[in-house]
């Protein structure tokens, strides 16, 4: 069997395994890619030449995150073609490949800046999707892709329809998040699109806003607010507020959506308002016992 048939076979296998649009794109670009940067078949790959690659694409300065994704991708495949294929194959992309990444701390605004940033935000449209990530916590792919139908106003909440992961959650809305996105639907175009926000002008007027469209927004804001924000940030500050107001961690995770418990409790690292509480709670039963 040709490989080319292979990899269009793999396709349909990431289809079949519910894999996003979006992921199976930068799935077969990357393999893409690497077919084309090979100078042998890509059965022949051995370790040594997955390094040479990994070496290539440190000198095009990729960030270690996205030469992981690259090697991810190319291992999924090699499995593919031994597990499914029944190509008796050695996968050349060994687990120790993987670069190693820093982790930041989630990084969240303090009042007087979620104060700034929506002083300058006139825009019923734009005050509504910042305040859905800020208040519920959407990530900003979540924004673009919510429909009409995923609303429900009655009981103050909204529906997160194959978020990352393809997860599908309940998200809901604080009083201010419910008044902004009701002002919002009361201007709102008419329009046969689903998508809750549309664009507003240009040649695209009435079609649903895109992810880059969203950030665009963003951007323009931060600046004139005199603001570094990204629409992630709104995320992060929701996530960081709940635990200051002694969310507990479970509740915060399943409105997140996060699958592993681990990812929100980096959030406790940059909640110092609790950790500060919760240390001044404990050492004064301390010191009752242990007085001098």
């Amino acid at each position: 069997m040709a490989i080319t048939d292979s990899i269009v076979h793999y396709r349909r296998f990431l289809k079949r395994r519910n894999y996003s649009a979006h992921t199976i794109k930068n799935y077969m670009n990357t393999l893409k890619y690497f077919v084309l940067w090979l100078d042998m078949p890509i059965e022949q790959v051995n370790n040594k030449k997955v390094l040479a690659f990994i070496d290539h694409l440190l000198n095009k300065r990729l960030k270690p995150k996205t030469i992981n994704s690259y090697l991810d991708s190319i291992r999924g495949f090699y499995n593919y073609l031994d597990n499914e294929e029944d190509i008796r194959i050695v996968n050349p992309v060994k687990r120790g490949y993987t670069l190693r990444l820093s982790r930041p701390l989630p990084r969240y605004l303090r009042d007087e800046q979620i104060t700034d940033l929506f002083a300058v935000i006139e825009s019923y449209r734009d005050r509504a999707m910042f305040m859905l990530m800020l208040r519920c916590g959407l990530r900003v792919e979540e924004v673009a892709q919510l429909t009409l139908a995923a609303l429900d106003l009655p009981r103050s909440q909204l529906f997160v329809y194959e978020g990352k992961g393809l997860k599908d959650r309940v998200v809901y809305l604080s009083n201010d998040a419910y008044k902004v996105l009701f002002q919002y639907l009361k201007v709102r175009p008419s329009s046969r699109a689903k998508k809750v926000f549309l664009v507003e002008k240009g040649r695209f007027k009435g079609k649903p806003i895109s992810v880059r469209g969203i950030q665009h927004r963003m951007q323009y804001y931060s600046q004139k607010a005199g603001l570094k924000v990204s629409c992630h940030q709104l995320r992060h500050t929701m996530a960081t507020q709940l635990l200051n107001a002694d969310a507990d961690l479970v509740t915060i995770q399943d409105l997140l959506g996060h699958t592993r418990i681990k990812t929100t409790q980096r959030y406790c690292q940059v909640s110092n308002i609790k950790v500060q509480r919760d240390y001044h709670k404990a050492i004064e039963r301390v010191m009752q016992r242990h007085s001098f």
